[in-house]
């Protein structure tokens, strides 16, 4: 889905050196052909409360090991993402399903674009594997877009979610889906049914900056979306999730805040948006910790039953831990009742 979120694409051989389509994805040009005629847009330097120390833990190396014995290759390391040592330190992991090559070229994503390959069927077995021999507690299960598919991938998310079902029933799931904008809405239905537990699905930005920032995607499209989820399943928890620093205003934040509390989401994120490299969208500013916490709080206050606004949110950062805790603020609520 996005660059920005550390991602780990399960295969079962050593990946190709080149993509389907004969392009060497280690080169940008052709990871992104896309994006190779644009200007470049300078990188401002990070601010200290950006910054993250290199990773040196033996529980990263440990999981470093285990992902490389496995044959798993981590779209977490390519994109940089700063979270990646405190997550592999606890073993953490979100699982990249239907290929690493996506249909849309979404400006501040890192992840290739252009024609996937064919769905595998035996990566819903694969996943569920992987999950297993790692002992998640928590999985975190997103993919690319693949608008190149009639139901989006829909029977795909339910069969890994499935899979994992049987083969760990403890492990708690959660979903980060594309829009499935050009489906019929029998391919919502088909996840929905799959009951995973959190059905995620990030706005990314304010409405005003889709046609530059997502330029493939309707932001009242995915508004919907998650609305549909709890008309389907009311118990299903959902969230999203959104960058700052793209050149937002803080009350268009707020406005979206609004618009996900009117169509019932339970947990939202806000992170700042991080440049891939300078043909990506430009980071408009840095937003400071004490503007997040302003964000946090407002987004409190408006009903949310889980918020998490930091520099270094990410969509799947301490994924299990909130997913308890938004199990306990539920029953809170419930009780207030």
């Amino acid at each position: 889905m996005c660059g920005r979120f550390a991602y780990i694409v399960v295969q079962t051989e050593k990946a190709p050196e080149k993509g389907p389509d004969m392009r060497d994805l280690k080169i940008p040009d052709q990871r992104h052909p896309e994006k190779a005629h644009r200007p470049d847009n300078a990188q401002p330097k990070k601010p200290d409360w950006i910054r993250v120390k290199a990773p040196t833990s033996k529980g990263y190396m440990d999981t470093h090991k285990i992902m490389r014995e496995h044959k798993l290759t981590t779209v977490c390391e390519e994109a940089g993402c700063p979270n990646a040592g405190e997550c592999w330190s606890q073993g953490h992991a979100t699982m990249m399903i239907m290929g690493e090559i996506c249909t849309r070229g979404c400006t501040f994503c890192n992840v290739a674009t252009g024609r996937p390959d064919e769905l595998d069927v035996f990566e819903p077995g694969r996943v569920a594997d992987a999950v297993q021999k790692l002992g998640l507690k928590h999985v975190v299960i997103t993919s690319v877009d693949r608008d190149d598919l009639e139901d989006g991938g829909a029977e795909h998310f339910a069969m890994t979610i499935r899979a994992v079902r049987k083969r760990s029933p403890e492990t708690t799931i959660e979903i980060l889906t594309p829009d499935f904008l050009k489906c019929a809405p029998s391919a919502l239905e088909t996840v929905v049914e799959a009951r995973p537990d959190v059905f995620n699905h990030n706005l990314e930005t304010v409405p005003g900056l889709y046609h530059e920032v997502r330029p493939g995607a309707r932001y009242f499209h995915s508004l919907r979306l998650l609305q549909r989820v709890k008309e389907l399943d009311p118990t299903m928890f959902t969230k999203s999730g959104i960058m700052v620093g793209l050149g937002e205003k803080r009350p268009e934040v707020l406005q979206v805040m609004d618009d996900m509390r009117a169509a019932d989401i339970d947990f939202m994120t806000i992170g700042q948006y991080l440049q891939p490299t300078p043909k990506h969208h430009v980071v408009a500013e840095f937003v400071t910790p004490d503007a997040f916490k302003s964000y946090e709080k407002a987004a409190v206050n408006k009903g949310f039953l889980m918020v998490s606004a930091t520099p270094l949110t990410r969509s799947s950062y301490h994924a299990g831990d909130d997913f308890a805790r938004l199990r306990e603020n539920r029953l809170k609520k419930l009780g207030q009742a």
